[in-house]
Order: structure tokens, then sequence, then C-alpha cells
């Protein structure tokens, strides 16, 4: 126990006060690889209207998971042309996946207990043939 100014304050309730936790705040499900570029400084190439329907914005960092082959890699989103259901993995996560690979891209928060109690659920969206909505 901690003791401030004739407060007890038990240690395990301060933690958990200030404790931050990271959720699932999008999640596009049901992507497909489009285009790859390993001579690329590095990032995942989204179409915008895609990006718009999850909540993702641009240069946010994203975990992208390639259900292909069960490789993961976190790199940041750049926007691609609005409508055109690209999905392109540059750089060096160009070599952990391929076109046609099926991909799911994964959007996180970090929020604060209070944040956390309010947090209902995550915006998923689920894509048809040719990264359609």
């Amino acid at each position: 126990m901690v003791f401030l100014t004739g407060l007890e304050i038990r240690m395990s309730d301060y933690i958990l006060a200030n404790m931050l936790r990271t959720f699932c705040k999008s999640k596009v499900v049901g992507g497909r690889v489009t285009h790859t570029n390993v001579n690329y400084d590095g990032s995942l190439g989204v179409d915008t209207l895609i990006l718009e329907a999850a909540n993702i914005t641009p240069y946010e960092m994203v975990l992208v998971v390639d259900s292909t082959n069960g490789n993961r890699f976190e790199t940041y989103i750049i926007p691609e042309k609005h409508g055109s259901g690209t999905i392109a993995v540059y750089g060096g996560a160009a070599l952990l996946t391929k076109i046609g690979d099926d991909v799911i891209i994964i959007s996180t928060a970090i929020l604060d207990e209070k944040e956390a109690k309010n947090f209902k659920k995550p915006v998923v969206i689920r894509l048809k043939d040719g990264n359609k909505l």
C-alpha cells in the first residue's frame, strides 16, 4: 500500500486506473494482394474507398496477416486510387506475400480504462471479389 497525504491507495488500484489496453479498432477481411514491389521504401497501399469504410487513415500503422501463407508483418498505410481495389505490398514485406494472397488488415487503438469501458466493437469490412465493398 502507498500512503499519500493521508490517503491510502492500493498499488493495484493505481495500476488498473492508469492502464492502457490495445484493441482491434478496424479489420479488413477478404482482401487480395493486387501488386507487390520489393524496390520501394515499404508500406501497404490500399484503395482509399476501403480505408474510409474501415476507418483507417493514411500512414496509420497496421498489422497485415497473410492468410494464404501465415506470414504477419506490421507496416503503415499509404492511400491508393479511390475505387481501384488496390491492395499493394511494398518494400521488404513484398517478400512475405505474393499477388493473389488473401490478407487481413488490422488497425489497433490504445485506450485508457475509461475509453476501454466505452469501446463496443471494431469496424469489420468484408471485401468481395476484386477487393470491392
